[in-house]
């Protein structure tokens, strides 16, 4: 296995293509560039950047050994283009729970968390959240990761505090309520409530950790739970319970 605080040698040779003939899109799904993508981002849901290898990545995504180093200069290169790719993949799935418009504001918020929840479920808990699980491992990460990391986490806030401000305006939530730093709280906790959701292999923690921030915010008791429905993740087949 190969420590992710170290740049692994990179490759001097350059790749002759054939004139005429276009590089192949690597932002299609079937690309080289974005299966490694993909099937990284799966498996550091479940372990660390620090403890997996590239061959086990290069395996999973079914790319041909030795061709890591043509679409990334380093492992590091690699870890920081999967939280990229992780933030923006969850920035849209939270943008399709909180600006659903047939649901009130806090049913988009209990929406996002049972979607969450059972996302864990679907991988036995084994998938906590990318952003989280790096987070958790910054002692052993390059510092490059941490800005990366916490730009990711700022941006989850600043879409959830807009589904609160929502909320407010409804009269879901106590009037006067400081939403960014409420989204602040519920990110810290929430990523809290993934982590022991993880270790204990069961919901509970979740489901705690709704209620009681529901609670705290003063949020009308009588709202129903929108069921998960297929959001258009499956695609990306990143879901985790972040």
């Amino acid at each position: 296995m190969t420590s992710s605080s170290a740049v692994l040698p990179q490759e001097n040779s350059t790749v002759r293509r054939k004139r005429g003939r276009p590089p192949k899109d690597q932002s299609l799904p079937g690309a080289p560039r974005q299966r490694m993508l993909r099937a990284g981002t799966a498996i550091l849901t479940e372990k660390g950047l620090s403890t997996v290898g590239i061959e086990e990545i290069l395996t999973a995504a079914g790319v041909p050994k030795g061709s890591f180093y043509h679409y990334f200069p380093s492992k590091e290169a690699f870890g920081l283009a999967a939280v990229d790719s992780y933030a923006e993949y969850f920035a849209a799935k939270l943008d399709r729970w909180f600006t659903d418009a047939s649901l009130s504001p806090l049913e988009r918020l209990r929406g996002f968390i049972a979607d969450a929840t059972a996302g864990m479920a679907k991988y036995d808990y084994r998938r906590g959240c990318l952003v989280g699980n790096l987070g958790q491992e910054m002692g052993a990460l390059p510092a490059s990761f941490r800005t990366r990391i916490i730009a990711a986490l700022e941006d989850w806030e600043e879409r959830t505090a807009a589904c609160l401000r929502a909320a407010e305006a409804a009269g879901q939530i106590r009037a006067g309520a400081d939403c960014r730093q409420l989204a602040h709280i519920f990110w810290v906790g929430w990523e809290g409530a993934v982590l022991r959701a993880k270790l204990e292999s069961r919901p509970d923690a979740l489901r705690a950790f709704e209620e009681g921030f529901l609670t705290m915010i003063g949020a009308e008791t009588a709202l129903s739970t929108p069921q998960p429905t297929q959001r258009g993740d499956d695609a990306a087949e990143k879901e985790d319970g972040a």
